[in-house]
């Protein structure tokens, strides 16, 4: 899985937000920081190289990622770590970030506590969420396609996790309540390029959740067939750009 993301993922749906939040965190001018949910480490690569003087610790949940992340990005300290219940000392960092990552936290206020935790007096926590699966094109073609693919249960991943926190105020008053101050908050879109849809079709299949509910349910060769053809034609057979929407927020420990 962890191939397949960095491979066709990526280039086309992850590096252009992760070298916005990595401008922003360096205008923040950072000593020490602590990535959560880094994955294979697109973000982790960025910060390096935006803040090289910076000490970066990156962590993930899942081991796969973190040995992937540590072998190509390996700048960095990598950690395996949970971000309810994160493995560092009180206030040992004045910048945590993350990208597309807290709307997959079981208990958000929970994992948002300790991150003020381990944030220092006046840090900042600086993390970004996608908007509704409507605003994201590629994304809506693809749950078109599996919804084609599977008419009566299509898999929801989509909808309920990459998705499913989509809604800034809720986001707002999750930090409130676990004692952060929101300093800033924007709706951000970009173009994604992709050079075929097909190979974005094995990225998300392959390479996300998503491979799992499609195995469950039935053929996977017949169900990437379907979700290609619906997705080229909603947006055509590449290359093709299309709009994708997040929200980004920093928030004051």
């Amino acid at each position: 899985m962890a191939v397949a993301y960095e491979q066709y993922l990526v280039p086309v749906v992850f590096r252009p937000f992760a070298e916005d939040l990595a401008a922003k965190a360096v205008a923040l001018r950072p000593r020490r920081v602590l990535e959560l949910a880094a994955g294979t480490g697109v973000l982790t690569s960025e910060l390096l190289a935006a803040a090289p003087s910076a000490e970066v610790t990156a962590t993930d949940l899942n081991e796969a990622m973190v040995a992937f992340g540590a072998a190509g990005v390996p700048g960095a300290v990598w950690r395996q770590a949970d971000a309810q219940r994160l493995p560092f000392a009180d206030g040992g960092f004045d910048l945590v970030v993350c990208q597309f990552g807290v709307m997959f936290f079981g208990d958000r206020v929970a994992a948002f506590t300790e991150v003020r935790r381990v944030l220092g007096p006046g840090g900042r926590f600086l993390f970004n969420t996608w908007g509704p699966l409507g605003t994201h094109a590629f994304e809506a073609a693809l749950q078109a396609g599996l919804e084609r693919a599977f008419p009566v249960d299509p898999p929801r991943f989509l909808a309920t996790g990459p998705h499913g926190y989509a809604d800034p105020g809720v986001v707002v008053t999750d930090l409130t309540a676990a004692g952060f101050a929101v300093e800033e908050e924007q709706e951000l879109t970009f173009e994604g390029r992709a050079v075929s849809i097909a190979g974005l079709a094995t990225g998300y299949l392959t390479g996300t959740p998503v491979r799992a509910a499609v195995e469950e349910r039935g053929d996977g060769p017949a169900v990437r067939a379907a979700v290609v053809e619906e997705m080229t034609a909603r947006l055509g057979p590449g290359p093709v750009t299309a709009p994708m929407t997040a929200y980004v927020f920093c928030a004051v420990a």
